[in-house]
């Protein structure tokens, strides 16, 4: 009889004895796997728990700055406008006395031309008002205001931001621009006001959405509040409850944690400096709200390790278990140890030996189960006999390669099943140790991944998917800003003739205003859907331009056609007869500008510009009209002299 001693890792015989005494204790072992299982899955979950919290915090920190910036932009992009506007009215007071009626419309018209502005005004050297966007003239003076002190001691030109303050005009709260006017001497001259609402800022926050105990501030780099979303008055300075000043000198952007001055709540908080003013925006979130998903991911995780845990005592049952019965078994099993090792990893796959030539020598019986053929079907034949005709390359190049030391190359196939289904299958191919003398052998394991490409096809599609909704506007359905400017670059490379069109919704801030932003929403999808079936089954584009502006983006067509196709959507637009209780025609109209590329457009921002300059002479026009660029040169308009206008095109509309 022959005594088989099993060997260790190292090839060692292990002592019978050795073996019999661990097996005379099987709780021993079972308590050490029951102690070891416990400690994995306990070690899992709480790293699992603490990889996932700093995971959510670190997305929070992102959200946070990202949204920090974004508004400091909106900020700064808010202010700078009024401010270049401010800029050239004090340049003209400083040198000329301009006549009241006329100044004063002028101001009105500037106020009109920005919307989140609600008065400019001129203050004597007295304080008194000299112009003013309002109706009438106040007769109150202002010298007592610290921006008029301010201005009055500093000879400095820069526009002062303070506040905010209560209009004396509407008893609102307001933030004030004001610049200093000086005569051309130097001296003290006078003071430019202009005026912001702070529910101007505190309106277009409260569209973010950062939680019932979250908040949007707006604040002067001294920590003055200016602007809060929830609305908060009962706090108008943080600089003594979070060292603000310091803060936002140490970094022009920060993340931290703190306790809100204006609740008490412990808050993860994102700041960003404006780019070119001394405003800050902070952004913050409750600590519980941030956190809020986490804990409840925290949940499941702990019932699926308290079922883990379960299910270790079971296996540890189990174990104990098999124990009692492998000490009977022994023997036997270690006889067939390996064979049954082989058959158990590999049941699944498909194992195939071939020689030099591809010739299969050996095919695994679970090729059954995988195509639906007997092994016997395969032997004696070459292995590119059952590939799909399309991917017998594939093998031939993979044979190549294991000419190579030491590489095992991998390649994907398709084969038809016995019932005639196409299916996918993965192969790893290795040359088998041989003696000098013997034949060379190929060994190849087959797996079946016909779901895994399935999925990566779906996953394909899906990213397709998103791929196209991240062009498309979400609104109109219509290609986005983005994609417009994209598409317009790309055509301008390959085409010598591009017309576009840039078309506006006559007053529809009245529209907004009178009929609710819903009803603004409507109107955009109805005229959308007709400037997308301007260009639907052709080379060209319609997109949404921004707010109510759109673009039509015509390679290869000319002006004179972009017209004929910029009037019949003007007429569909006009045959929806949508009621517009503010226009003067009281139906929705549309004003359309169009340019064509010539000897003198340099790139696509010039065509652009051209079209957005005969876009506003459709405006001066009386609107709901055409007006083609190629006719304001006819009429010995230069386009350039133009160009100062686009802006206050841009906010009147």
């Amino acid at each position: 009889m022959m005594i088989i001693m099993p060997r260790n890792r190292a090839g060692a015989m292990v002592p019978i004895s050795l073996q019999q005494s661990l097996h005379r204790k099987p709780q021993a072992i079972v308590g050490a796997f029951l102690a070891v299982m416990m400690a994995c899955v306990l070690g899992l979950v709480g790293w699992k728990v603490s990889v996932s919290r700093q995971s959510t915090l670190d997305r929070a920190e992102a959200d946070l700055l990202n949204l920090a910036r974004s508004l400091s932009q909106h900020a700064s992009n808010t202010i700078k406008t009024p401010d270049v506007a401010m800029a050239g009215m004090v340049d003209l007071l400083k040198f000329q006395n301009p006549l009241p009626e006329r100044f004063n419309a002028y101001l009105q018209d500037a106020t009109r031309a920005m919307p989140q502005i609600q008065f400019f005004a001129v203050l004597n050297s007295d304080g008194s008002w000299r112009y003013s966007s309002v109706t009438s003239l106040r007769s109150h003076n202002n010298a007592d205001r610290p921006y008029f002190a301010y201005h009055r001691d500093n000879p400095g030109s820069e526009l002062l931001i303070s506040g905010p303050a209560e209009s004396r005009l509407t008893g609102r709260q307001v933030i004030i621009l004001s610049k200093r006017i000086s005569s051309p001497a130097g001296g003290f001259a006078g003071v430019l006001v202009g005026t912001i609402e702070c529910e101007f800022f505190n309106a277009f926050y409260s569209g973010f959405s950062v939680g019932t105990e979250g908040g949007i501030s707006l604040l002067l780099k001294d920590g003055t509040v200016l602007a809060r979303w929830p609305v908060q008055t009962a706090l108008r300075k943080l600089t003594d409850n979070l060292s603000f000043e310091k803060r936002v000198n140490e970094s022009v952007a920060g993340f931290e944690i703190v306790t809100s001055p204006f609740d008490g709540v412990r808050k993860y908080l994102g700041f960003e400096q404006g780019s070119e003013y001394p405003v800050v925006v902070t952004v913050a979130r409750s600590e519980h709200q941030v956190l809020e998903h986490w804990r409840r991911d925290l949940a499941s995780d702990a019932l699926i390790a308290g079922l883990l845990v379960a299910g270790v005592v079971g296996m540890a049952a189990l174990l104990n278990a098999q124990f009692r019965f492998r000490t009977k078994l022994e023997q036997f099993l270690r006889e067939r140890e390996a064979r049954v090792r082989l058959l158990t990893d590999n049941i699944a796959d498909i194992v195939v030996v071939m020689n030099g030539e591809g010739c299969l020598r050996y095919v695994s019986p679970s090729v059954a189960a995988v195509l639906g053929m007997d092994e016997n079907a395969f032997l004696g034949r070459s292995c590119l006999e059952m590939v799909h005709e399309e991917d017998r390359y594939k093998i031939v190049a993979a044979s190549r390669r294991l000419k190579e030391v030491g590489v095992c190359p991998s390649v994907q196939f398709r084969m038809r099943r016995a019932d005639g289904e196409t299916i996918w299958l993965e192969c790893r191919f290795r040359v088998a140790e041989y003696s000098p003398g013997q034949d060379l052998e190929v060994v190849g394991v087959l797996r079946e991944i016909t779901e895994q490409k399935k999925l990566e096809d779906e996953l394909s599609s899906a990213n397709l998917k998103l791929t196209q909704l991240a062009a498309t506007d979400g609104l109109t359905r219509l290609a986005n800003r983005r994609s417009f400017d994209a598409f317009l670059r790309d055509a301008f490379v390959k085409h010598s003739q591009i017309s576009v069109l840039l078309i506006d919704i006559d007053h529809f801030k009245g529209f907004n205003d009178a009929l609710g932003h819903q009803a603004g929403d409507g109107c955009l999808k109805q005229i959308a859907q007709i400037i997308g079936s301007a260009t639907i089954n052709t080379k060209s584009l319609s997109a949404r331009y921004g707010g109510e502006e759109f673009a039509v983006v015509l390679p290869g067509v000319s002006e004179d056609k972009a017209v004929r196709v910029a009037e019949a959507i003007r007429s569909l637009v006009s045959r929806l007869n949508i009621y517009h209780p503010r226009s003067p025609r009281k139906r929705v109209t549309i004003s359309i500008g169009v340019a064509e590329t010539s000897a003198t457009t340099i790139d696509e921002f010039a065509l652009t510009r051209d079209a957005d300059i005969a876009l506003y002479r459709a405006k001066e026009r009386g609107r709901d009209c055409t007006i083609a660029a190629s006719s304001l040169v006819s009429e010995g308009l230069e386009i350039a002299s133009l160009i100062p206008s686009i802006a206050d095109v841009e906010q009147a509309s």
